[in-house]
């Protein structure tokens, strides 16, 4: 088994934790640049080293909720239901909660859902503001629940006093996707990584019904691989512009008769919002250890979903000046200093017409934001509900396409080939070698982070190969 990464390892420098490096000067940005649909170019949020995004997550670990499995209707329409059921996937869930070594506790959250393993280790402990802030959302009659997270947080703290969220792990203080499961697999000496291997496109065997080679380029030389399987894992955007860019009869790419690669893209509804109270301070150090739900299954009324929230990691005055450029440092320092900082997350709905395409070298994105009544719901029940905790000054700002929140649904799974390039194993329909395994299978996005959930279908994608490709 070979694994080639796009990226190299990333190296342990004093920028690691720095937030005017990382938040300011944009260190660790990739160079590349992509573009609007008919519009301007941007620099993406999305990073290419070993372990991926995973590298500068913020490691929550959370289940979607057995709602999600099913069609369910929102301000902007109807989510999707998936190809099977929670209780289908649950141990899946289990195994990956287990794999990431993830902290948690159950019986807070009134949406979660069944778990047959409960979790190994206790959550990351709340910090004195925060343990205050979860009392004064349950005074409210809220239910702030902990966060799942795959975080150590004495080995984090080791090597500096910062949060982890957006933050590069170059030790062990994350689990993320190569200190949990790449690890593992490089112990079993039948696997190989290569670095700095950049996939430029698959060939199609002369039938077309498996992929005969993969085209990459490794320091500057152009290479090839014929491999019995492939299981392409470049991230939501970056297989489907590899499908994309793979030759085929009929111009449209490989892996996509259903003409829906790159289409259906989804990235989250989502707002930072700092709650301030300029009488008190917040010393948190990395105070990412909340989420809220009570919002999540209705508005709080009976109505649609809104959303999830939860913490964001602890914010300072590099963080606030690389979004708000005219306001004096003093002033950025003293506003991060007296505010909780939240993180508000609502659905976004598959759209056809939502897609990734290539035109020539250029990945082009045309994101049409859906259910977006939502977070204004979300926004507002939140501003409302943090005052009433006592902060009188509440501010949210929306993200846009440069942060990558949870892109997904480029080359989603289904029962139908006709609108899905994907079986519910992942399996292209089109090419019987060839699996797409990473955020572009996800059917929805629901409205908490997908890590989670990718990292269980990997696992059951592995283990459906193993029975059936043994089998034959």
């Amino acid at each position: 088994i070979l694994i080639l990464e796009r990226g190299e390892p990333l190296p342990a420098t004093p920028e690691t934790r720095d937030t005017r490096a990382i938040f300011v000067n944009g260190h660790y940005r990739p160079k590349e640049m992509w573009r609007e649909a008919g519009g301007a170019a941007f620099n993406p949020g999305n990073y290419y080293y070993v372990g991926g995004n995973s590298k500068f997550y913020g490691a929550v670990l959370i289940r979607y909720r057995k709602e999600d499995f099913s069609a369910m209707e929102h301000f902007g329409g109807v989510s999707p239901a998936w190809p099977f059921s929670y209780e289908e996937f649950e141990p899946w869930y289990s195994k990956a909660e287990q794999l990431f070594r993830v902290r948690g506790t159950l019986g807070e959250d009134p949406t979660e859902p069944f778990h047959s393993i409960p979790y190994a280790f206790k959550p990351v402990p709340d910090e004195a503001p925060i343990a205050r802030a979860r009392a004064e959302l349950k005074g409210l009659g809220l239910h702030p629940a902990s966060l799942p997270l795959g975080v150590d947080i004495d080995a984090w703290l080791k090597d500096g006093s910062t949060g982890w969220d957006a933050f590069p792990n170059t030790g062990q203080g994350k689990v993320d996707a190569q200190t949990g499961p790449l690890a593992a697999a490089l112990a079993d000496p039948n696997i190989r990584l290569e670095t700095g291997a950049h996939v430029d496109y698959l060939e199609a065997s002369p039938d077309g019904r498996s992929i005969a080679a993969i085209h990459y380029t490794q320091k500057g030389a152009q290479k090839t691989l014929s491999p019995k399987l492939v299981i392409l894992s470049a991230g939501a955007v970056n297989s489907a512009v590899i499908l994309l860019r793979s030759p085929s009869s009929d111009g449209k790419g490989l892996a996509n008769s259903s003409d829906q690669v790159g289409r259906n893209f989804m990235n989250h509804n989502s707002s930072a919002m700092l709650a301030i109270d300029p009488r008190r301070r917040n010393d948190a150090v990395y105070q990412k250890t909340l989420m809220l739900n009570d919002y999540y299954l209705s508005d709080g009324n009976g109505g649609k979903p809104l959303g999830n929230v939860q913490l964001l990691g602890k914010i300072d005055g590099n963080m606030l000046r690389a979004n708000v450029k005219t306001v004096p440092k003093f002033a950025l320092d003293f506003m991060a200093g007296h505010a909780v900082d939240w993180y508000l997350m609502c659905e976004d709905l598959p759209d056809p017409e939502s897609r990734i395409m290539v035109d020539g070298k250029d990945i082009v994105m045309q994101w049409r934001r859906s259910n977006m009544q939502s977070l204004e719901g979300l926004t507002k029940v939140m501003r409302e509900n943090f005052r009433a905790c006592g902060y009188p000054i509440v501010l949210s700002r929306p993200f846009d396409k440069r942060t990558p929140s949870h892109q997904c649904g480029t080359v989603r799974m289904g029962d139908d080939p006709g609108s899905s390039p994907l079986d519910p194993f992942c399996r292209a329909y089109d090419h019987q070698n060839l699996f797409v395994v990473d955020g572009g299978f996800l059917p929805t996005s629901a409205a908490v982070n997908p890590a989670l959930s990718i990292a269980a279908q990997a696992l059951r994608v592995a283990e459906h190969i193993r029975k059936t490709e043994h089998a034959a």
